[in-house]
């Protein structure tokens, strides 16, 4: 049962990132799956109740990541998160933020305060780690960090839109411009 549970959960998360969230339904899980629209229903009387599964299976993966690259210097930590992007870039997937952003306004509160605190919660991090390896010397910029972080992070967000659409090297471009005004010591090839 719980196996199936979690394999909803991330099918669900694969079809939101390649169609975003209001473009697939519970046949799309459940002819994969191999299982009933009603075994979808189950575990997940609603869509929103999916999508809110979902996402706090991103918050975990985000809170892991924080937990284990809390230790490295700021920039390191952020190539880390830039590689994920990446692989998503190569794989020509937008990153769950950046899928279910777009759709905010239609859904309803809870999913609306889950999605809130994914967005809270990633720029967190990126704030976090700018404002380190600023103080580490390891990146420069003015400003605060988090502004810093919302402009990194809405280029992580619209490179991998546009390189759907311009190519994958789109991606490359797009963040070595950005590592290049951080002052960073390394570029997406790097990766």
């Amino acid at each position: 049962m719980a196996e199936t549970r979690e394999q909803i959960i991330g099918l669900a998360d694969e079809l939101i990132r390649e169609r975003g969230f209001n473009a697939f339904s519970y046949s799309d899980i459940s002819e994969p799956l191999g299982i009933r629209n009603s075994a979808v229903h189950y575990h997940f009387p609603t869509k929103a109740d999916l999508g809110e599964a979902v996402v706090d299976a991103e918050l975990e993966r985000v809170a892991g990541f924080r937990r284990e690259l809390g230790g490295l210097p700021g920039d390191e930590q952020l190539k880390q998160l830039v590689s994920v992007f990446y692989k998503s870039s190569k794989l020509r997937l937008i990153c769950l933020m950046g899928s279910l952003t777009p759709d905010y306004n239609t859904f309803e509160e809870p999913l609306r305060g889950k999605v809130g605190e994914m967005c809270k919660e990633v720029l967190s991090w990126v704030t976090e780690a700018l404002g380190k390896a600023r103080e580490e010397g390891r990146l420069r910029f003015e400003g605060e960090a988090r502004d810093r972080a919302l402009l990194v992070i809405s280029s992580l967000l619209s490179s991998l839109l546009l390189s759907r659409v311009l190519g994958k090297e789109t991606f490359q471009r797009m963040l070595d411009q950005v590592l290049q005004d951080l002052g960073a010591a390394w570029r997406i090839k790097d990766i």
